[in-house]
C-alpha cells in the first residue's frame, strides 16, 4: 500500500466544524416548506426509513461514539472478508445453477458454461431433478479436478454423494484435488418438505470428507428455505446460525474434532436487490459465526464459506426482463459482501428452464462485474462506511436474538416442528404483503408500469420444487392472480376488463393523476381506457358508452377541477351506464359525488381484486 507524504495541507482547516444540531436545522427548514412542522429529532425521523427487524435507515451517519470492531480481512471476526486478499486473486466462484431432468442436456448446458466463465456447477438431484444415477453422463467432459462440484439432492444426498466420489474414482481424481460440496442438509429439506430426515447420513459423509477429502464439505447450510418462505434478513442468519449449530452438535457427538466440523459446514443465503441490506448481511454472517465458533473454543483459523444465490422471491413472471436488473444488483452486492460463491439465477426462472440466452446473460453478469467493472480489486469496497458498517452491527445483533430464542425452544428441529418457525416467517411476509399490496414497495413491470400487451417468453416446464413443508412465496404473487384472472377472461372473451379513465381538463391537470390511475389498474390487468383524452360534462356519457367499459370509470384531474366538474361528470358517466366511478386523490374529495376513491398508498391488491369480482370477471 502506498503511503502519501503529509505535505500540510488541510482543505477543509478554514471553515468550522458543523454540528448535528445545525444539520438538523437546515432539515427542519426544508421540512417546513413541505408543509411538515418537525423539530430536532422528529425531523431527522421524518426522513429516516423502516427496515424489517426493527431496523432504520437514518439519513445522516456520522462517526460513530463507539468504534466499530470490524477486524481485518482474513482476521477473526472475518466483517471485512474471509481471506486477506478478499476476492482479489480471481473474483468470487462463478457457480451456475442446473435444474433439468435430461442428462444429455443438463450436460450440453453445463459445458457451455464452464467454456463461457462458470467457475463452478451446482446440479440438483433426486427428486425435482437429475436422476442420481444419470450424474456421470450429466459431467462428461468436465475436468472434474479443475470444475468444483456442489450437488442439491434432498433426501438422496447420500446416494449423491457416492455417485459423485465413484465418478472421482472412475475418473482418476485425486482426493486432494477433488472440490465439491456434497449438500447434505437434513434440517433444510425438513424445513422444504416437513419430512424429518435421518442426519447420520450426512454425519458419515462429514467424517469421510474431512478424512479422504480435504477439499470436500459434506453439509449446506441452506437459508434459502426460510428466505423464499417469507423471512427477513435477520430471521434468515439467525436460522441459519441455529442450523450450524445443530450440525456441529451432531458433529462434535460423532467424534469429529470442533475445527473438523466448521471445515465441513457452507452457507447459503439470498442476495437481493436490496444492496446495502445484501451487504450488511453476508458481513454480518461472517461476524455471526465467528462468535459461533469462538464460543465453542475453535482457533480463529478460517471465516464462514458462503455461496450467495440472488433471490427467487424478487424474481418476478410478468416483465421478466427486469430480473436481470434485479440479479445484476444483487451480484453486486453480494460480491461486495465478501460471498465466495455466486449464483445469478436466469431472468426467465420463474417462467420455466432457462434457455441458452438466460443462462448467458446469467454467467456474463458475474463476469461484467468482474472483469470490467474489477468490483473483486478492492477488499470490502464497502468497509467504513458509516452506514454499512451500523447496518452490519444492528442486523448482527437482531439475528442472533432471533437465534437465541430458537435456541431456547430446544433448537431448530424443534422449532420447525413446534410452529415456532413457520408464525414467525408468517407474521414477517404478512407484514411486507401488506407493503406490497399498498405498492409501498414498488415492483417495477408488475405494480409499476405494467405492460399489458406485452408477450412473455415461453420455457419449458421446471421440474416441481419440493414442497409440503415451509411455503415458497414471491413479491408478485397477488399481482399474478390478478393478471392471471385477467388472462383468462382476455382468451374467453377476445378483451380486457375495461375501466374508463376520464381525465378532466387540460394535461398539466390531470397527467399525474392520470398516469397514476392507468399504472394501478393495469397493475390488476384492467385496461384503462382514455378516449378522447379529455372530457367535461357533455361530452363523458359517449366517450363512455364508446369506450366498452364494464361498469366502472375513474375522474383524474387537480382538486380545483374536482370541485368545479367531478359532480356533473360522475352523473354523465352514471347515465351512461357506470355503475361505480372513482376518483383519483385524496379520500373526501368531492364527497357525495363519487362512489370510492384510489390514492397513493391504497390497499391496490385489495382495489383490484374487488374491481375485477364487480366486472363478472371469473376468479
Amino acid at each position: 500500500m502506498t503511503v502519501l507524504p503529509d505535505d500540510g495541507l488541510s482543505l477543509a482547516a478554514e471553515f468550522p466544524d458543523a454540528t448535528h444540531e445545525q444539520w438538523q436545522r437546515l432539515v427542519e427548514g426544508v421540512l417546513r416548506k413541505s408543509g411538515k412542522d418537525a423539530t430536532g429529532d422528529a425531523a431527522e425521523d421524518a426522513l429516516s426509513t423502516k427496515l424489517e427487524d426493527g431496523l432504520t435507515t437514518r439519513p445522516l451517519y456520522t462517526t460513530p461514539e463507539t468504534p466499530h470492531d470490524t477486524g481485518f480481512p482474513g482476521s477473526a471476526p472475518f466483517v471485512r472478508g474471509g481471506s486477506p486478499a478478499g476476492n482479489s486473486a480471481a473474483g468470487w466462484d462463478v457457480r451456475q445453477r442446473h435444474l433439468g431432468t435430461d442428462p444429455a442436456r443438463v450436460n450440453e448446458a453445463v459445458l457451455a458454461d464452464l467454456e463461457n466463465g462458470v467457475t463452478s456447477l451446482w446440479l440438483s438431484l433426486g427428486r425435482g431433478g437429475l436422476p442420481v444415477a444419470s450424474l456421470g453422463r450429466a459431467l462428461d467432459g468436465v475436468y472434474l479436478d479443475l470444475a468444483p462440484v456442489s450437488l442439491d439432492a434432498g433426501a438422496e444426498y447420500a446416494a449423491a454423494a457416492r455417485a459423485l466420489f465413484a465418478l472421482y474414482a472412475e475418473r482418476g481424481v485425486a482426493p486432494e484435488a477433488a472440490r465439491a460440496v456434497l449438500g447434505a442438509d437434513p434440517l433444510g429439506h425438513e424445513a422444504r418438505t416437513g419430512e424429518e430426515a435421518d442426519p447420520a447420513p450426512a454425519v458419515a459423509l462429514a467424517q469421510e470428507a474431512a478424512a479422504h477429502w480435504p477439499g470436500v464439505r459434506a453439509l449446506s447450510v441452506d437459508a434459502l428455505p426460510y428466505h423464499e418462505a417469507g423471512g427477513s434478513a435477520a430471521e434468515e442468519l439467525g436460522l441459519s446460525l441455529a442450523t450450524g449449530v445443530a450440525y456441529l452438535r451432531a458433529l462434535d457427538g460423532a467424534g469429529l474434532g470442533i475445527e473438523a466440523a466448521l471445515g465441513q459446514l457452507e452457507f447459503r443465503y439470498a442476495a437481493t436487490a436490496d444492496q446495502f441490506l445484501t451487504i450488511a448481511k453476508f458481513r454480518a454472517a461472517r461476524r455471526l459465526w465467528a462468535r459461533i465458533a469462538e464460543a465453542c473454543g475453535a482457533a480463529p483459523a478460517g471465516a464462514q464459506r458462503q455461496h450467495a444465490v440472488t433471490s427467487p422471491v424478487m424474481m418476478t413472471r410478468r416483465d421478466p426482463w427486469v430480473n436481470m436488473l434485479r440479479t445484476t444488483v444483487a451480484c453486486m452486492a453480494a460480491g461486495v459482501g465478501g460471498a465466495d460463491a455466486v449464483t445469478v439465477l436466469p431472468f426467465d426462472h420463474e417462467l420455466g428452464l432457462p434457455d441458452a440466452f438466460a443462462r448467458r446473460i446469467a454467467r456474463n453478469t458475474s463476469s461484467v462485474l468482474l472483469e470490467e467493472s474489477h468490483l473483486a480489486r478492492v477488499i470490502d469496497p464497502a468497509g467504513g462506511s458509516f452506514y454499512v458498517e451500523r447496518l452490519t452491527d444492528e442486523l448482527a445483533d437482531a439475528a442472533w436474538e432471533f437465534f437465541q430464542t430458537v435456541e431456547k425452544a430446544g433448537g431448530l428441529s424443534a422449532a420447525l416442528r413446534s410452529g415456532l418457525v413457520a408464525d414467525r416467517l408468517a407474521a414477517t411476509w404478512a407484514e411486507r404483503s401488506a407493503r406490497l399490496a399498498k405498492r409501498r414497495e414498488p415492483i417495477t413491470g408488475v405494480s409499476e408500469f405494467p405492460l399489458l400487451t406485452e408477450q412473455l417468453p415461453e420455457r419449458e416446464s421446471a421440474p416441481e420444487a419440493p414442497s409440503g413443508g415451509l411455503p415458497r412465496v414471491r413479491r408478485d404473487e397477488a399481482y399474478e392472480a390478478l393478471r392471471t384472472r385477467s388472462d383468462a377472461h382476455l382468451a374467453a372473451t377476445g378483451n380486457r376488463p375495461r375501466i374508463f379513465l376520464a381525465a378532466l381538463g387540460t394535461a398539466a391537470a390531470h397527467t399525474a393523476r392520470a398516469t397514476f390511475a392507468s399504472n394501478l389498474f393495469q397493475a390488476g390487468g384492467i385496461q384503462p381506457v382514455h378516449d378522447p383524452v379529455s372530457v367535461d360534462a357533455a361530452t363523458a356519457a359517449g366517450a363512455y358508452a364508446a369506450s366498452g367499459a364494464d361498469g366502472m370509470a375513474v375522474l383524474c384531474s387537480s382538486d380545483a377541477l374536482y370541485e368545479e366538474q367531478a359532480e356533473a361528470v360522475a352523473a354523465a358517466l352514471r347515465s351512461a351506464g357506470a355503475t361505480t366511478v372513482f376518483l383519483a386523490g385524496r379520500p373526501g374529495t368531492a364527497a357525495g359525488a363519487v362512489d370510492e376513491y384510489v390514492f397513493a398508498g391504497c390497499d391496490a391488491v385489495a382495489v383490484l381484486s374487488s374491481v375485477l369480482d364487480r366486472m363478472g370477471v371469473a376468479p
